[in-house]
């Protein structure tokens, strides 16, 4: 299982510890005790962030800020490696209606939905600067923020982000006067009277293995305001079988629930060998490939008139494909495409070198029935 004792620190990231919570504001400091004082070696954040409701904003705001009585000012106090920890009051984090009104709890389907697009816009923010290191716990607050919680870090989360639950032993699990085991312990009392003392209390961390589903993602569902189900229906359509749907007319690729536009000529270049795999017909050396057969499909696209297509013409016209042309362009074609869809999920739509050198041959790996053509396109009817 992965840890993050595995992930290289080549600097000293910012580090966040990210919860949600409802009425019981206790998994705060029994996490931090658990990264802090439990766990060999420790984790302290430098920061801590908090989603939640209206009323578990304010029960955390008195139960654990307040100067005076807080107990996170109290858990600094015990142990004094937690001192510069940042958890202002601002980093309470509401979940709001459309108004901008905080919740005051999370009950109807409109307000699940709410506390989904809340939860995914803050893990969003958070793993935007890869110098910020996430500790997530979904031990607090009702189920389903728990589970969109844990559910947006599967879309967000890089290498080095971390997801948990807190165990607390019991009767201290319920307890409410039970914040975390101070260091000198006291003496409790349950719910019905009986007496209990906080050096028989155990804290421990369960860390999750769980899936990372950013690098298979295209960059842009994280770089824009979707909400968190247009985000999901996104993945779902990006993560099925490969299918390529060409339109020549707009010069577009669909792939991987993304649509990619590419340059007239990077276009055509594409569409030669997409024609090529849909026809049955091999790879191709540049030695033996027809410069013709690219002219004709570029024509299509542009017209015989337009400056770029003459531009190409003359140059193939005079010198065929030269091996730096015709190498580059399928590069320049796999860079956009990987920029468009990601890395990993580009990969069963690059134009695919198979071969040694010097028999180097390049196409499509895709079957031919998976690409599809427009209907209103000529390619479509061949």
């Amino acid at each position: 299982m992965w840890s993050y004792r595995s992930f290289p620190r080549t600097m000293n990231p910012h580090r966040i510890l990210l919860a949600v919570t409802g009425l019981s504001p206790q998994i705060v400091t029994e996490t931090l005790y658990a990264l802090c004082v439990t766990q060999t070696p420790a984790w302290i954040p430098d920061s801590i962030h908090l989603i939640t409701s209206q009323e578990g904003g304010e029960r955390a705001r008195l139960a654990l800020l307040d100067p005076a009585h807080g107990q996170f000012p109290a858990f600094c106090r015990d142990y004094p490696e937690a001192a510069g920890i940042h958890f202002p009051p601002e980093n309470i984090h509401p979940i709001c209606n459309a108004k901008g009104e905080p919740l005051n709890d999370i009950r109807t389907p409109e307000d699940n939905a709410l506390a989904a697009d809340a939860i995914h816009a803050l893990l969003r923010q958070l793993t935007a600067d890869p110098d910020k290191e996430l500790h997530v716990s979904i031990a607090g607050g009702r189920k389903t923020m728990g589970f969109y919680l844990g559910y947006c870090l599967s879309l967000t989360a890089r290498p080095q982000d971390r997801l948990s639950h807190v165990l607390v032993s019991e009767p201290f699990e319920a307890l409410p006067d039970f914040y975390f085991p101070p260091a000198t312990p006291r003496l409790l009392y349950t719910r019905d009277g009986r007496p209990i003392h906080t050096r028989e209390a155990r804290v421990m961390l369960a860390e999750i293995p769980f899936v990372r589903l950013r690098p298979l993602l295209p960059p842009d569902l994280l770089a824009n305001d979707r909400t968190f189900s247009a985000v999901i229906a996104a993945a779902q359509a990006h993560l099925q079988p490969p299918h390529l749907r060409i339109n020549p007319r707009c010069r577009e690729l669909s792939c991987a629930g993304a649509t990619v536009r590419l340059p007239p000529q990077l276009f055509a270049w594409y569409l030669w060998f997409a024609s090529r795999c849909h026809a049955g017909q091999p790879p191709i050396r540049c030695s033996d490939a027809d410069h013709a057969e690219f002219l004709e499909v570029y024509a299509g696209i542009t017209g015989e008139a337009a400056a770029s297509f003459e531009k190409t013409s003359a140059i193939l016209g005079r010198e065929g494909f030269s091996k730096e042309f015709f190498e580059q362009k399928c590069a320049k074609v796999n860079h956009r495409l990987k920029a468009a869809l990601g890395p990993i999920a580009a990969t069963p739509y690059l134009i695919t070198a198979q071969g040694r050198k010097p028999l180097t041959r390049y196409g499509l790996t895709l079957a031919p029935e998976q690409i599809q053509w427009d209907a209103d396109s000529k390619l479509a009817k061949a």
